[in-house]
């Protein structure tokens, strides 16, 4: 089936790790379950897997031009109602026994993942889904070229410490937004530290991990207080910031 997308949908079709890792984990539902929720449809791919394995889906997207996109896209569809709105204002008048939403970003700092998944995880079932099922967060201490914040797409910068697992969100339990934790790296290497990297790992269900690709998740280079470290250091860095808010929102402090 040939999609149409807007330029942007268009790099994340491009992406087949990403997209083959959701495609197999709704290919794992059974033939005709009842309801599926798809929250930020975009262009409809994610519907456009759903539509054999449920009896009805309802795909939102607030952008009028994705929206028409995903409206062409979806057109013979009976089992498919694409609606142009935005979720956090929607009130869906069924309970759902999946819902898919991958409005991801690292760490869900940019992105409103959690503020729709907080609306909207009361009108699932209580024996439903969600696609993605969580997220584990890891943290690098780092020396990097640049000295602001940036993904790390052609970026250069070394890794100085052993990998900090710092926070694993479950996307059906009701997530605090507001982030603040005080990370501790162990140094592996004399260098000059300036910086933290953040990865993120999804896992979609109890099988299927994903990530981070170029258009899903890209690990994120956050600039700290220069510091001389040596190894075998134990370096204290305190990190806060809001999910869903933007990485404007990103603070961090040397302890």
């Amino acid at each position: 089936m040939k999609f149409q997308t807007t330029h942007y949908h268009l790099d994340l079709l491009k992406d087949t790790e990403r997209v083959s890792a959701f495609f197999e984990a709704i290919n794992q539902y059974s033939l005709k379950t009842d309801l599926a929720y798809d929250l930020g449809c975009g262009s409809g791919l994610l519907s456009y897997f759903l539509s054999d394995k449920f009896m009805e889906i309802i795909s939102v997207e607030i952008d009028s031009k994705a929206h028409a996109c995903a409206l062409k896209n979806l057109e013979k569809f009976d089992n498919i109602k694409v609606i142009n709105d935005d979720v956090l204002k929607h009130n869906f008048d069924k309970k759902a026994d999946l819902i898919v939403c991958e409005m991801m970003d690292t760490a869900l700092i940019d992105e409103e993942e959690v503020q729709v998944l907080n609306h909207a995880r009361k009108f699932l079932k209580q024996d439903g889904q969600i696609i993605p099922k969580a997220i584990v967060n890891i943290a690098e201490l780092v020396n990097m070229q640049r000295d602001y914040i940036h993904w790390d797409e052609n970026a250069s910068y070394e890794i100085l410490s052993e990998p900090v697992n710092y926070a694993e969100i479950i996307f059906k339990d009701e997530i605090n937004p507001n982030f603040n934790k005080n990370l501790e790296f162990k140094v592996n290497r004399n260098q000059i530290a300036n910086g933290i990297k953040i990865t993120t790992i999804t896992i979609l269900n109890d099988n299927i991990v994903c990530g981070p690709t170029p258009m899903f998740n890209p690990p994120l280079l956050i600039p700290i207080d220069e510091i001389n470290v040596k190894c075998n250091d134990l370096i204290n860095v305190k990190l806060k910031y809001i999910m869903g808010q933007g990485i404007e929102t990103i603070e961090t402090k040397i302890l």
